[in-house]
């Protein structure tokens, strides 16, 4: 066991060293309207967001899951196969994606992620433990691993789409909507409630079984009809608008079911975290809400044209996802399973970053929107502010591998 443990933190230091990367490769995006830095810019966002999303969430998460459900069982050399490979994918998209985009290498590594992703999918589901089977959390973690397998039908998708309708057809975008929505509110949110509920449940505190019905499917509904949502740029008929609505409802609906839950065990609540934990999941509950009710908006077509005209709305709301409530979710949850050693302080510089990079975006896409002139040194401050999140993981890396030599096998 000691072996394994001291595995995934060498695991979870791997994924922290992704962030750190695409950290650095969003600074030179920011820096890249300060300085004149010889790149082509819509390389280096292909490989900040892949980096980001596949390097750092997605190794993140899979060793959550895989302690989670799997550490106990024989199969750790089976998944150091999966984890390896995944690397290979991981490390080819770093090397190609900044120098030359969306190419035959780049593409050939995306493409082998994805077979990389459908291994792990397979693997999990094959080997989890029957006494697991009947648990509310894994019923969580096995709808992630779904969403996860149909969030890559949109990459599919872009071969035939650019080689019929090119680049400039609505079905490119809506492919590249389709597999962000479901990577983002499926995958990643379903997998992070997965790990909530596995701690709940490890201390024998359990949602009642109607309650959970109501919360997960309300939860699962409102994911796939508030896909709709990712279409209302095509402005397409009013059922499309009502159908994303309602499914912005229905998540909001099942939120509130977990709410009320966690109030009626708010003392048993406290005793599985620490004060820090506590102060960081009452933030990622302000987040999560505050997500939830932008895409509740999004659903009214003048807050959609909005979001459509000022690119910014909707850059913000992928930040506030990504670098708020999974990001956040995970440094929780990766502290207190031990695979990393959050420093408080670390963490109030990174999220200090993150409110500075969120409250200037949105601000940007504000100035658009009422047509008043950026203040004279926006994006100098805007580059500083996304380099206080870059220093903030630098430290958590290196204190998380200074931490995990210090403590050894224990």
């Amino acid at each position: 066991m000691a072996r394994q443990m001291v595995n995934l933190k060498d695991h979870t230091n791997i994924a922290l060293v992704y962030f750190v990367l695409a950290a650095v490769l969003g600074c030179v995006l920011r820096f890249f309207r300060v300085f004149d830095i010889p790149i082509t810019y819509k390389y280096i966002v292909h490989s900040h967001s892949h980096v980001a999303l596949l390097g750092w969430v997605y190794l993140a998460l899979t060793t959550l899951l895989y302690k989670l459900y799997l550490s106990k069982s024989n199969v750790h050399k089976k998944y150091a196969k999966v984890f390896w490979f995944t690397q290979l994918t991981l490390v080819g998209m770093l090397l190609t994606f900044p120098f030359q985009g969306y190419a035959v290498f780049s593409i050939v590594f995306s493409t082998l992620f994805l077979f990389a992703s459908y291994w792990f999918s397979w693997f999990f589901f094959k080997n989890v433990p029957v006494e697991y089977h009947q648990k509310q959390s894994l019923k969580c973690a096995k709808a992630a691993i779904i969403y996860l397998v149909i969030s890559s039908i949109g990459p599919w998708a872009l071969g035939g789409i650019m080689n019929t309708l090119g680049g400039d057809s609505i079905w490119y975008r809506l492919a590249i909507y389709f597999y962000l929505h479901f990577l983002y509110n499926g995958w990643m949110i379903m997998a992070l409630l997965a790990v909530f509920l596995y701690i709940l449940e490890k201390q024998q505190i359990v949602m009642p079984q109607r309650s959970f019905k109501r919360f997960f499917w309300g939860l699962n509904l409102g994911i796939v009809l508030s896909f709709f949502l990712s279409t209302l740029f095509s402005h397409p008929s009013v059922v499309y608008f009502i159908f994303g609505g309602l499914g912005a409802v229905l998540q909001l609906c099942a939120f509130y079911i977990l709410w009320r839950f966690l109030v009626d065990i708010k003392l048993n609540f406290k005793s599985l975290f620490s004060t820090f934990h506590q102060n960081l999941l009452k933030i990622i509950g302000v987040l999560w809400v505050i997500k939830m009710i932008l895409q509740a908006l999004s659903s009214i077509p003048y807050f959609a044209d909005l979001a459509v005209t000022y690119l910014d709305f909707t850059i913000g709301y992928l930040h506030w996802t990504f670098l708020g409530v999974v990001t956040v979710s995970l440094f929780i949850f990766l502290d207190y399973f031990k695979l990393v050693h959050l420093n408080k302080k670390a963490f109030y510089l990174y999220f200090f970053g993150f409110v500075l990079t969120e409250g200037l975006i949105f601000y940007k896409g504000v100035a658009g929107w009422y047509g008043f002139t950026l203040l004279e040194n926006y994006y100098g401050a805007l580059a500083i502010a996304s380099a206080s999140i870059l220093l903030s993981l630098i430290y958590i890396v290196v204190r998380g591998i200074k931490h995990t030599k210090l403590v050894g096998d224990i």
